[in-house]
């Protein structure tokens, strides 16, 4: 991974949207069925709406059904975890390895080969199509 970039509030303000802003920098969530990813079926990576990190491949992508991009795995070394007690539960919060951006949460309800869901909201993402 190459070096974290170390942005202040206000340029990370500035160069994100409102949307990318709240999800990415303020651990925001989406509403589902509505964001730019979640029915998207294009070949390609996903990458950090933040920092430009590849953090996806189009080919672990699924439909959970949840509203959410879901996919069953990251690319190797793309996203950190850590615990999240917010909202009065236990969850995992997934994250991007190299600029910290919230991306959204991975639960253990997917299906194989890794019964794992990568529940990403769109707002932290952008697509870069096959070639």
């Amino acid at each position: 991974m190459n070096k974290k970039p170390v942005k202040s509030d206000a340029e990370w303000r500035e160069e994100l949207t409102p949307e990318q802003y709240r999800v990415l920098r303020q651990k925001g969530t989406e509403p589902a069925f509505c964001g730019a990813f979640w029915n998207h079926h294009e070949k390609g990576v996903y990458a950090c709406a933040a920092c430009g990190a590849e953090l996806f491949r189009s080919d672990v992508k699924f439909d959970s059904g949840t509203g959410w991009p879901s996919y069953t795995e990251p690319i190797e070394g793309a996203t950190t975890q850590v615990v999240d007690r917010s909202h009065g539960m236990n969850r995992t919060e997934v994250l991007c390895a190299k600029c910290g951006g919230h991306l959204g949460h991975v639960f253990e309800d997917g299906p194989p080969p890794t019964g794992l869901r990568y529940c990403i909201n769109s707002a932290s993402l952008t697509f870069k199509p096959e070639k």
